[in-house]
């Protein structure tokens, strides 16, 4: 069973009604739809699918679906600045899209950057015109791993943090044990002394 990994980016151009913006991209009533899959089946196999969702309808129609390996190259448009469109170039087929926001299009690349590394051992497709947070260190990804790292490092401090606090309770219960133990016997021996 396929799997959804980010939220649909909106496609600039295709069938069905369209409404002028101004600008020269179109935008549809029956809005096609991308988004990244990965299947669970093992080996994995990754793909991009257009799906479009009808007015009034809740279900999705799966329009056209590209294997990973068939992604030739993503285009970020314009590294300089964020905006919401992209193009991508397959084997076949060259689809340019404008996703709802500039942020929409950086997690959509940074997943797909990540499942193009995961899933293609061969030919990677290029992504150029990206801008460096979506390729580097300041990406969602690393950002979430980061903060996962963090998170363990700081329950593991306080772990070691309530066994060294542990240790301590269990050598003063330990004293306090054997002093209990001599002050019984000092006790007895007084009273034994006093009995006589």
């Amino acid at each position: 069973m396929p799997v959804s990994l980010v939220p649909p980016v909106t496609e600039s151009h295709g069938m069905g009604q369209s409404e002028s913006q101004g600008n020269g991209k179109r935008h549809l009533t029956a809005v096609p739809d991308l988004c990244h899959r990965v299947t669970n089946k093992k080996p994995a196999q990754a793909s991009i699918t257009k799906v479009k969702q009808f007015e009034g309808s809740t279900s999705f129609v799966r329009r056209t679906q590209w294997m990973l390996e068939q992604l030739r190259q993503v285009n970020g448009i314009d590294p300089n600045r964020d905006s919401p469109e992209f193009d991508l170039l397959f084997e076949n087929a060259f689809d340019q899209w404008v996703a709802n926001t500039a942020s929409e299009k950086c997690t959509f690349f940074q997943v797909l950057h990540h499942t193009c590394q995961r899933y293609l051992t061969d030919k990677k497709p290029e992504f150029i015109n990206c801008q460096s947070k979506i390729m580097g260190g300041n990406s969602i990804l690393h950002s979430a791993a980061d903060s996962v790292t963090s998170a363990v490092q700081k329950a593991s401090q306080a772990l070691n943090e309530r066994g060294e606090r542990l240790g301590r309770a269990e050598e003063k219960t330990e004293e306090l044990k054997n002093s209990a133990q001599q002050f019984a016997e000092t006790a007895h021996k007084l009273a034994m002394k006093h009995k006589c």
